[in-house]
């Protein structure tokens, strides 16, 4: 079979076109995960290095006898943490951290059924963050139970202290303290 000089001349022009626009996806791409492993999102670094799994006990509450589990990981490039507490449990609920501007907020999707969102305002401690309701989606009143607050300790690299405040009525009705030490 020959190929004729117009057909030629397009097979050229088409493998062209293929390099060309290999070469700008892949560069696209490239540069995408560089900007993504040289973002920092400040306030979110000590959540980051919570990534894996968690063991541990509720301190102070109504479970202190049982075993608890959490989970932690890193998403969207680097930009949010989600913390699973009560993984694989009828209990499960999720907890979304991320940065707003220069705050860090959270949205906790309860098993109460509600999504309190709170916002950790002014300064972050190095070792503690505490965040404070804001909004929550689901909640037809501020005064139906829900989760009001929290504050995480990093007490080091491998122990974590979370402390949940449950507001009824519009007042604190109850902490839950849970003390989780990384999974080795």
């Amino acid at each position: 079979m020959r190929i004729r000089a117009p057909q030629a001349f397009a097979l050229i022009v088409s493998g062209f076109f293929i390099v060309i626009v290999s070469g700008f996806v892949l560069t696209s791409l490239a540069a995408d995960e560089k900007k993504a492993e040289g973002h920092k999102f400040p306030g979110l670094e000590p959540f980051a290095r919570l990534a894996g799994e968690w063991e541990g006990r509720e301190v102070s509450g109504k479970n202190t006898e049982q075993d608890l589990k959490a989970k932690y990981k890193v998403t969207s490039a680097g930009s949010a943490v989600v913390e699973t507490l009560f993984p694989d449990s009828p209990h499960e609920m999720v907890t979304i951290i991320c940065p707003d501007g220069d705050q860090l907020v959270l949205t906790h999707y309860c098993a109460l059924g509600n999504q309190p969102r709170m916002k950790a305002k002014g300064k972050i401690e190095a070792n503690k963050v505490a965040f404070k309701f804001d909004s929550a989606t689901n909640l037809k009143s501020d005064n139906d139970p829900h989760m009001h607050e929290v504050t995480y300790t990093f007490v080091d690299k491998d122990t974590l202290k979370s402390e949940w405040v449950h507001y009824d009525g519009g007042k604190p009705t109850g902490t839950a303290v849970f003390e989780f030490k990384r999974k080795k």
